[in-house]
């Protein structure tokens, strides 16, 4: 059997090691570039405060600063504002948007702009109808689920560019960007979710080195593994091999 030579060897790791480096790429690229199709991590909300507190009434947010959720098992209906003409402030303008029934039914109103505002990171990406109005009425609501949880993106609670905000003088320092409102109703009871945007400082991007040089010495040691369990059967009187 003709000796295997470090070289032959190499030639034969050459594609192993390429697709292992292509399938590094994507996660090195989304580290350094944020799309409107994520959430952008150098950013964090926040929920400071919730009126009113209502026993089995849950709001968290969660991937960081775009989605809230709500899980009521109170037995009374919770809803949820959309987007009015003037977000300053605590305003039931924009009308209803999503809301959890008494007995756990989640529905959202497919008139609101909300409905179609929240389904993109930015909400200069959405698609909105022009059935769909700011006020949100006339009301048509949807069924999606009667588990008594539901989880939205909400522009309110996010920053809304890829831009840094002007704000953020210094990208290496944590920094407040705004205060923020959401307009809400625990059975008769009108109020708000109260919270705050924060810029977490920007952090330069490392290449995973160690995990590169980690992955060529597994790609590496198994190659070397398959070839020394072929020359072995090879020794032994099997079947001529071609070399390599």
């Amino acid at each position: 059997m003709t000796p295997i030579t470090f070289a032959a060897m190499a030639r034969r790791l050459l594609p192993a090691l390429a697709l292992a480096l292509l399938a590094l790429a994507p996660a090195a690229r989304a580290a350094v570039t944020q799309t409107p199709d994520v959430t952008d991590t150098r950013y964090t909300t926040l929920l400071r405060a919730e009126h009113p507190v209502v026993a089995g009434v849950l709001w968290r947010v969660i991937d960081r600063n775009d989605e809230i959720e709500l899980i009521n098992h109170s037995h009374q209906t919770v809803t949820v504002f959309g987007y009015p003409q003037d977000q300053r402030n605590v305003s039931y303008g924009g009308g209803p948007y999503a809301q959890i029934l008494a007995n756990g039914t989640v529905q959202v109103n497919t008139t609101s702009q909300a409905y179609y505002l929240n389904q993109s990171f930015l909400a200069d990406y959405a698609n909105v109808p022009a059935s769909a109005t700011t006020s949100g009425y006339p009301v048509h609501w949807l069924t999606l689920a009667h588990n008594g949880t539901y989880i939205w993106h909400d522009h309110r609670i996010h920053w809304l560019g890829l831009q840094t905000p002007q704000i953020v003088t210094d990208v290496h320092r944590r920094t407040l960007v705004f205060d923020w409102y959401v307009p809400v109703q625990v059975g008769a009871t009108k109020g708000y979710l109260y919270g705050q945007l924060y810029w977490n400082a920007e952090k330069g991007f490392s290449f995973p080195i160690g995990a590169i040089i980690a992955l060529i010495v597994v790609v590496i040691g198994g190659a070397a593994l398959v070839i020394v369990v072929r020359r072995r059967r090879g020794g032994a009187g099997g079947p001529p091999r071609e070399a390599w």
